[in-house]
């Protein structure tokens, strides 16, 4: 009877506790010590099918109010190229909004926390004041692997003074043809080098630690961001550049030149791969069943999350989004678990009454989205099997990065953003990029390194003393600016100035015609001519000649005095009609916002170490290209670069 009345006893206590751990809503996946999978399958379980296609859905900043959040469940925003909260928002700026956002996210019956994400490409790019490091093809020139993981590991505590936890980079695109306008974006024609380059990603999240399974999600943690390996797969090879065109080459091509790249990336635990709007052989990435899922997923056990490109399932068609229906269906399908979804008409937020209270209705393009998802899902055209499988592998990344122990912005590292040991990095990369392809002599020896002592000098050109043009495309604004006036940085013009002797008179004429030029004495010349800001489509080029007045420029200045060209583009341009008027020609590519290291090695501080990530053809009639063609015929090949010594004290 004792017995009896003990078992009685317990069992009734364990009734007790099990409605006392209820009643207080003890949820495994809200602990931290539970393991990984405990945690995901604990939420996911809970999840209605609604709460699992918002975390599925990606909205730009402009349409992220906190009721579409809260209401649809939302499980990312954005910022697309130039999307800010306000003109030269401060870090504590875009903290306040991100806050904002995520307490509407964390409101939720669930509360799982929104990942917000940003191109961060070449640095904290979107952002006033921070350093914008080199675009990836002078980061190939460097051919330092070390550097890139450093400046990986800046971009990661910049966006992370902003209280961004994910960035869209890197891009590991294999650039085979340099009409094509994101060639900038691209490290190298050559896939081993971009493997290479690969090391930016434990820059952005941190070292995997050792052991750790192969395509394992990682992020170390507050001052480490989600990783996001683009654009998948063999956006570097389209016919003839064109952006979002067609990638014609065999499986073996692809898998040997453009897939290694992803290979490297997945082993090092990149979170993300965002897929190309690109095709393979007429079939779109987006809808690509076989390279997605059997593949990337399959073959190459990739655990993280697949996203789409901006509109990217819009662009299955053609012309876009002329069946929504069938894109949302070949896109889901085919594995993409994460997809950007934008307004129609111009990001349009239509407001209604509803019941006497005044709601934002949902964007058009989402709601259209979640209802086709829906209906796709409820009638089996879709199995539920995918959208666990999407939802599985975004909450996996969440969990991962930390990001439902500390959903919110660390206001402590908001002095990271621009900060000095940051740019003394970017101007460290710019030295190291810079690629000398011609060298003259002198009666003295040979033209660079410059003296900085002399009479009076002439810096010409159209890029000398424009901090937009040399920072390129993606730099606060999508396709880029001109000026001085849209972030911090120094020009050429300004590094030149404080790096020369206090006696030397540096006079300054952007484009300088003859008489101006036989009127002074002039002991050299510096020429900064090259291309204008362009991003995507709007780059691509089947030309690709210096625009006007650059030859103009080239043709005044160094006809009369001894010159040196420095070309600042993002990719190799026809030269070889003035290569025999130009006495010393650099290659700079697309700097950024630290002209003072392109100072530092004219001037011998340091000697020139660059070698060409691209090879550098004659004429456009031989494109494509590439080392290790048949017919190679270069001006420069793949790999050329003039060396230098430094210097002693002028």
């Amino acid at each position: 009877m004792m017995a009896s009345s003990r078992y009685s006893l317990f069992i009734l206590l364990f009734i007790c506790c099990w409605v006392l751990m209820e009643g207080s809503d003890y949820s495994k996946y809200k602990d931290p010590k539970q393991p990984l999978n405990v945690r995901i399958n604990d939420l996911l379980r809970r999840m209605t099918l609604a709460e699992k296609i918002g975390q599925m859905s990606q909205i730009e900043r402009k349409n992220a109010t906190y009721d579409v959040i809260k209401n649809y469940f939302i499980g990312s925003v954005l910022s697309g190229g130039g999307s800010v909260p306000a003109p030269n928002a401060s870090a504590e700026t875009w903290m306040n909004m991100i806050n904002e956002m995520q307490k509407a996210a964390l409101s939720t019956r669930l509360g799982i926390p929104m990942i917000y994400g940003i191109d961060a490409v070449h640095g904290h790019n979107n952002v006033y004041n921070a350093t914008i490091f080199p675009h990836n093809i002078g980061l190939g020139a460097t051919r330092d692997p070390a550097l890139v993981k450093k400046i990986g590991a800046a971009t990661a505590l910049e966006a992370r003074a902003t209280g961004i936890p994910y960035v869209f980079a890197p891009c590991v695109a294999v650039c085979r043809d340099p009409r094509w306008g994101r060639c900038y974006e691209s490290y190298s024609e050559d896939p081993k080098i971009v493997e290479e380059m690969t090391q930016i990603i434990p820059g952005l999240q941190g070292d995997i630690p050792e052991h750790s399974r192969k395509g394992v999600p990682f992020v170390a943690g507050k001052r480490n961001v989600a990783a996001c390996a683009k654009h998948y797969v063999g956006d570097g090879g389209t016919y003839m550049g064109i952006n979002e065109n067609n990638t014609i080459i065999s499986q073996h091509g692809l898998l040997s030149i453009h897939m290694p790249p992803y290979y490297h990336a997945i082993i090092k635990g990149v979170s993300t791969v965002m897929v190309s709007y690109s095709s393979w052989n007429g079939v779109k990435m987006h809808a690509n069943h076989y390279l997605v899922t059997d593949f990337l997923k399959g073959l190459l056990h990739f655990r993280g999350f697949v996203i789409s490109d901006w509109e990217g399932i819009d662009r299955i068609t053609s012309p876009p989004n002329a069946d929504y229906f069938y894109s949302i269906q070949a896109g889901i399908s085919a594995g993409i678990d994460m997809v950007g979804i934008t307004l129609l008409n111009d990001l349009f937020l239509k407001e209604t009454l509803l019941n006497d209270l005044k709601m934002v209705m949902i964007p058009y393009a989402f709601k259209e989205f979640k209802d086709d998802l829906t209906y796709q899902v409820q009638n089996n055209i879709i199995p539920m099997s995918r959208i666990d499988d999407a939802v599985r592998r975004i909450l996996r990344v969440k969990f991962t990065m930390g990001l439902f122990e500390h959903p919110f912005p660390d206001p402590s590292l908001a002095d990271q953003l621009g900060k000095k040991e940051h740019r003394e990095l970017a101007r460290e990369a710019v030295r190291k990029s810079l690629v000398l392809l011609k060298n003259g002599k002198t009666a003295d020896g040979l033209i660079l390194p410059l003296p900085k002592k002399t009479g009076q000098i002439l810096i010409a050109g159209s890029h000398a003393d424009n901090l937009g043009y040399q920072c390129g495309g993606w730099t606060i604004t999508w396709q880029g600016l001109s000026g001085n006036n849209l972030t911090t940085g120094t020009t050429i013009l300004n590094a030149i100035q404080s790096t020369v002797d206090a006696k030397t008179e540096v006079i300054y004429s952007e484009n300088p015609d003859s008489e101006f030029i036989s009127s002074n004495n002039f002991a050299y010349a510096i020429v900064v001519v090259g291309e204008h800001p362009y991003a995507e489509t709007n780059g691509d080029n089947l030309n690709l000649t210096i625009p006007d007045p650059g030859p103009k420029v080239i043709q005044n200045v160094c006809s009369s005095i001894k010159c040196v060209v420095i070309l600042i583009s993002g990719r190799p341009l026809v030269i070889e009609p003035y290569i025999n008027k130009i006495d010393a020609l650099v290659a700079a590519w697309l700097p950024g916002t630290e002209g003072q290291g392109v100072a530092d090695v004219l001037f011998g501080d340091y000697g020139f170490s660059g070698k060409l990530p691209q090879t550098w053809f004659k004429s456009v009639d031989q494109l494509p290209m590439n080392v290790g063609d048949p017919h190679y015929d270069p001006l420069f090949p793949f790999g050329f670069g003039l060396t230098t010594k430094p210097a002693n004290a002028n």
